[in-house]
C-alpha cells in the first residue's frame, strides 16, 4: 500500500467517519474521480508535502470566495499510523510479554495480599492492569536514565493510581525487597513500606514527582518541560534530549489542572513533552463518556491547541480487516459505536460482537464470516499492542516543533476476567476470589501452584 492509494480510495464514508459531516451526496462522479487522479499523480510524482500544500491552497481559495468549510478537528476513528507505517519491533516480544507478565502478578498480589490483612486497605488494580504494556514498551525501548555520558535522565510522570505497577518492577528487577510489597500503603511500619502514590517526600529515593491529586502531573510535566527548555536556551544546563513524559487517563482529562496550560506547551513549540493518556473509557464506578467517544473529543481539543496527536486505537489483530475495508464501512462503523458500548464488548462472547458491531451492515458481516466467534473477542485494542505502542513512542520522540500527546485505548482492567475486566466495579476492585486468582494466574503463565493460589504470593524468577 501507499500514500498514494490511500488518497485515491477515499470515499465519503471516511468523512462520516471523522465525525465532523453527515454523509455527502457525490452529485458527480466522474468530477471527483478526476480530482482524485490529479491527486493521486501529485502524490505519486511529488509527494505528500506537496498535496499537503496544494489541499491548503484549495481550501484558502474556497474560503476566500466564501465557501464555508467545516473545520476538521478529528481524523477518523483508527490508527494514526497505519500498518504499512509500522517500524520493525526491536524486542524479544515472547521475553518481553513474560516480564510484563510477571509484573502484572505481582502488582495485583500486591492490592490483593494488603486487603486481605486489612479489609478496605485501598489500592487500584485496574489502572496498571489497562496500561501495563504502555508502561513496558516505554521502560524497555524508550525511557533514559542517567548515563555516564553526562546525560540527566528523562523525566516521568507516572500516573499516580498505577503505582503498583512501578512498584512491582522494582521489586523484579530487585530494587525493592518482599517486606516493602507487603507494606503497600503502611509505610510507617518498623521494616518500611510503600506510599498509596508517587510521593518524593516519604520515598525519596525513589520518586521524583507527585502525581496525585489527579490533574497535577500533566500540569508540572508542562511547565517542567518549559523550564528545561528555559535553562538551556539560557545557556545555564544542557537539557537538550531530554524527553519529559506524562501518564495520565481519560477521566483524569476533566480535571482542570490536565487540560488548562496545554496551550502554553504548543505556544512554546515543547517538542520535548510527550502526553500517553490511557483511554480505558472508564473512570471510578461508570464511563468517561458512556454516550460519546473520549477518543475523538481529546483528539479535538489537543489538535485545536496546537498539538501533535496520535491515536493508538486498535490492535494488530485489526489491520487484515481495515485493509479489506475499501468502503471505509468498518472506519464508519468503529465511529459510530460509542464507549458505553465498546465496554460492553468487553465482557461479551464474540456472537454477540458480531450480531451488535458487525452485523449492522450485511457488508461488515461478510467481512467476518471467516473469523471464529473467539477470533471475534480477541480482536484487541492497540494500547495492548506492543507494536502499536512502540510504532507511537518512535513518532513521538522524533516529532519536531511541537509537544505529541498518545491516545491509547484500553481496556480497564485488563487480564482480570470476571473480577474486572471492562466492568464498571474494575476502578475500586481490590479483592479477587481464589477462582479468579487461579484464572488470573493461567492467563499470564505464572508458575505458582493450585494450592498456593489463594494466599496471592509473590513471585520473582
Amino acid at each position: 500500500m501507499s500514500d498514494a492509494k490511500t488518497l485515491g480510495e477515499a470515499d465519503p464514508s471516511v468523512l462520516v467517519a471523522s465525525g465532523q459531516v453527515e454523509a455527502p451526496i457525490d452529485v458527480d462522479p466522474a468530477e471527483t474521480s478526476e480530482w482524485l487522479g490529479s491527486l493521486d499523480y501529485v502524490a505519486k510524482s511529488k509527494g505528500a508535502d506537496r498535496v499537503r500544500y496544494l489541499v491548503k491552497a484549495l481550501e484558502n481559495r474556497a474560503r476566500r470566495d466564501g465557501v464555508e468549510i467545516p473545520i476538521e478537528t478529528t481524523t477518523p476513528y483508527v490508527n494514526t499510523i497505519p500498518a504499512f507505517k509500522q517500524p520493525a519491533y526491536p524486542g524479544n516480544r515472547e521475553t518481553e510479554r513474560r516480564i510484563k507478565s510477571i509484573i502484572r502478578w505481582n502488582a495485583m498480589a500486591m492490592v490483593v495480599r494488603a486487603n486481605k490483612k486489612n479489609k478496605g486497605q485501598g489500592g487500584h488494580i485496574s489502572t496498571f492492569a489497562s496500561s501495563a504494556t504502555l508502561y513496558e514498551v516505554a521502560f524497555n525501548h524508550f525511557f533514559r536514565g542517567r548515563g555516564q555520558s553526562g546525560y540527566e535522565g528523562d523525566l516521568v510522570y507516572f500516573q499516580g493510581h498505577a503505582s503498583p505497577g512501578m512498584y512491582s518492577r522494582a521489586f523484579v528487577e530487585g530494587r525493592l525487597p518482599i517486606d516493602k510489597l507487603e507494606n503497600f500503603r503502611r509505610e510507617l511500619q518498623p521494616e518500611g513500606g510503600l506510599c498509596s502514590y508517587p510521593h518524593p517526600w516519604l520515598m525519596p529515593d525513589f520518586w521524583e514527582y507527585p502525581t496525585v491529586s489527579m490533574g497535577l502531573g500533566p500540569i508540572m510535566a508542562i511547565y517542567q518541560a518549559r523550564f528545561n527548555e528555559y535553562l538551556n536556551d539560557r545557556g545555564l544546563k544542557d537539557t537538550r534530549g531530554r524527553k519529559v513524559w506524562a501518564f495520565l487517563g481519560d477521566g483524569e482529562c476533566d480535571e482542570p489542572e490536565t487540560l488548562g496550560a496545554i496551550t502554553l506547551a504548543s505556544r512554546e513549540k515543547l517538542d520535548n513533552l510527550i502526553f500517553v493518556v490511557n483511554c480505558n473509557l472508564q473512570r471510578l464506578d461508570g464511563p468517561v463518556r458512556g454516550n460519546g467517544k473520549i477518543i475523538q473529543e481529546l483528539e479535538a481539543v489537543f489538535r485545536g491547541a496546537g498539538w501533535n496527536v496520535i491515536k493508538v486505537v486498535w490492535g494488530s489483530d485489526w489491520d487484515a480487516l481495515l485493509e479489506r475495508d475499501e468502503s471505509g464501512l468498518l472506519a464508519q462503523r468503529m465511529t459510530e459505536v460509542v464507549d458505553g458500548q465498546y465496554q460492553k464488548y468487553t465482557g461479551m462472547p464474540g456472537s454477540y460482537i458480531r450480531e451488535h458491531f458487525f452485523g449492522k451492515y450485511p457488508e461488515l458481516l461478510k467481512l467476518v464470516e471467516n473469523y471464529s466467534d473467539e477470533k471475534l473477542e480477541k480482536l484487541n485494542r492497540g494500547g495492548h499492542d506492543p507494536e502499536k505502542v512502540f510504532a507511537a513512542y518512535k513518532l513521538a520522540v522524533e516529532h519536531k516543533g511541537q509537544p505529541t500527546v498518545i491516545l491509547a485505548k484500553t481496556i480497564k482492567g485488563y487480564g482480570l476476567g470476571e473480577a474486572g475486566e471492562g466492568r464498571n466495579i474494575a476502578h475500586n476492585q481490590k479483592e479477587m476470589n481464589e477462582k479468579e486468582l487461579l484464572e488470573f494466574r493461567s492467563r499470564f503463565g505464572i508458575p505458582i501452584s493450585d494450592d498456593q493460589v489463594a494466599n496471592a504470593p509473590f513471585y520473582r524468577p
